[in-house]
């Protein structure tokens, strides 16, 4: 995956480039471009988690047409949940401190903020081959693998949700 961060860099205009080189602001400046890279980072995790949830609500059609009631109350809730964490994911803290805050978050501390929420891809990537094995085990009417998917998908939600969470304690290093 291209790292944002650098393509942030390249792309900035003539007004940023002349305040990277003013003294006091050039640090402001970087510190934004942080920002910029990893808020755009958690939009196409947003984008990727809602896509997931798409898939989810094909199967859920699937559930309905083959009429497996059990397995659509846990699809519901999960659908539920995908846009939770999508919204979690979109409006998340970006790393901002003021002036005379309790903890100073600092320019390596923004960038490993940004590994974090890179390292969550793996995340999606998993939760995204557990709805490929429930889509296959609905085509397959296999009710019991079908259930036993719905169990993974959500414990993968669950995890990325949780992980997800402790971003900023992680960073900051205040997690206990």
């Amino acid at each position: 995956m291209p790292d944002i961060r650098e393509r942030v860099e390249e792309d900035k205009g003539i007004l940023k480039k002349i305040q990277s080189f003013i003294p006091g602001f050039r640090g402001y400046r970087r510190k934004e471009d942080l920002r910029d890279a990893d808020r755009m980072l958690r939009m196409q995790l947003a984008d990727r988690l809602g896509l997931q949830r798409r898939g989810l609500e094909e199967c859920r059609g699937t559930l309905v047409q083959s009429y497996g009631s059990k397995e659509l109350d846990v699809i519901g809730g999960l659908i539920n949940q995908f846009k939770k964490v999508e919204g979690v994911v979109t409006h998340a803290e970006m790393g901002y401190s003021g002036i005379a805050a309790d903890i100073q978050i600092k320019e390596d501390e923004l960038d490993q903020l940004y590994e974090f929420d890179a390292s969550m891809l793996d995340h999606i990537a998993s939760i995204s081959a557990s709805i490929d094995s429930l889509k296959n085990s609905l085509m397959a009417a296999d009710e019991q693998t079908s259930y036993k998917d719905l169990m993974n998908i959500k414990a993968r939600v669950n995890a990325f949700e949780d992980q997800f969470s402790r971003r900023m304690n992680v960073i900051q290093g205040t997690e206990v």
